[in-house]
């Protein structure tokens, strides 16, 4: 009798087992789908208010475009701007611009200092006669952005740039967190955490574009958001066309030239290159240009474009198309406008 009692007990031992394993597997699988869900719609969410803020930013009255064009001329260490009244239109042709970024009026009606108040946001800016390496350029367009900072500070006041590289979906805000350098890359605009995260940089970059070398940071995502569409630049016929990198803040409009894009090591390149030392930034552009004499799955350099240590230059900087843990695809632009 005993015997026959053991045996029918170990029966419901295994059942009850059964049952609390499948209690503790059901509790995870809907643990996992509420933060899928969750990591969705915050993904949603997100993507909308970029898309919003796109819109925005991209309104601009074609009067407004059209009204006011900046032209520089020999940018490299001359920049002083004057006005003059040409038909009716006023061009500002730069000769001498400083820091305080104070236009000259001459030979106009009062012959006052020109405020540039009057050019943000509402500039078409023209480089003119560049000499990038041995090629020639006869104007560079500079878009315009209806950029309304104290809005984008509303949204979240981390935002202190704005980017956008044409033949690209890359169009967004840049970011930098007070205190935790990868926040935004696990964190939405809106503070949500997940994909699609933001455009960011680190606190080893200044806010004002003057390193030598600032690298900024976005997700390769399926969706082509963010910094996904940067892999455009391996097609070797279109990289080797003229593109540019436009970076807008409160002050300023940085013209980049982009001159490579390519694979390269999972390291962080501020941490592990001292590119204040010049001889360091100085070996580290002529690594650049030498990376097609090595192993690099993409390698597509512009010998054309002339890059030397006197240069700045920016990195957008995202996942490999094959999501390669052990490399990062990295778009490389020299700064035209110093």
């Amino acid at each position: 009798m005993k015997d026959e009692k053991r045996n029918t007990q170990k029966p419901k031992n295994k059942s009850k087992i059964w049952l609390i394993l499948l209690f503790v597997c059901l509790t995870v699988a809907i643990i996992a789908a509420v933060v899928l869900v969750k990591q969705l719609v915050g993904k949603k969410a997100a993507t909308a208010t970029y898309e919003e803020l796109q819109e925005k930013v991209n309104d601009v009255p074609k009067n407004n475009a059209e009204e006011q064009t900046i032209i520089r001329e020999e940018i490299k260490e001359v920049q002083s701007v004057t006005t003059d009244e040409l038909a009716g239109e006023k061009i500002a042709n730069a000769k001498d611009f400083k820091g305080n970024q104070t236009l000259i009026a001459e030979e106009t009606k009062e012959g006052q200092p020109v405020n540039t108040e009057i050019f943000k946001e509402e500039q078409v800016v023209v480089l003119e006669e560049l000499n990038v390496g041995s090629q020639e350029q006869s104007g560079i367009n500079v878009p315009v952005k209806n950029l309304d900072w104290a809005a984008l500070h509303e949204q979240n006041e981390d935002i202190y740039a704005w980017i956008y590289v044409p033949d690209t979906t890359v169009d967004y805000p840049i970011l930098r967190h007070p205190t935790d350098n990868s926040y935004y890359l696990n964190y939405n605009i809106d503070g949500t955490k997940g994909y699609p995260g933001c455009i960011y940089t680190e606190n080893y970059n200044t806010k004002d574009f003057t390193d030598p070398h600032t690298v900024i940071y976005g997700h390769n995502l399926k969706d082509k958001s963010m910094f996904s569409s940067l892999h455009n630049f391996e097609n070797v016929k279109l990289f080797n066309e003229n593109h540019y990198i436009y970076i807008y803040t409160e002050s300023n409009v940085y013209v980049y030239q982009i001159f490579a894009a390519y694979e390269f090591n999972a390291i962080h390149l501020l941490d592990n290159y001292d590119l204040s030392n010049e001889y360091v930034y100085e070996q580290y552009i002529k690594d650049i240009f030498n990376v097609p004499n090595t192993n690099a799955r993409v390698a597509n350099i512009r010998n054309d474009i002339e890059v030397t240590k006197e240069d700045r230059i920016v990195t957008l900087s995202t996942c490999t198309s094959d999501h390669n843990s052990n490399f990062r695809f990295l778009v490389v632009g020299v700064l035209l406008n110093p």
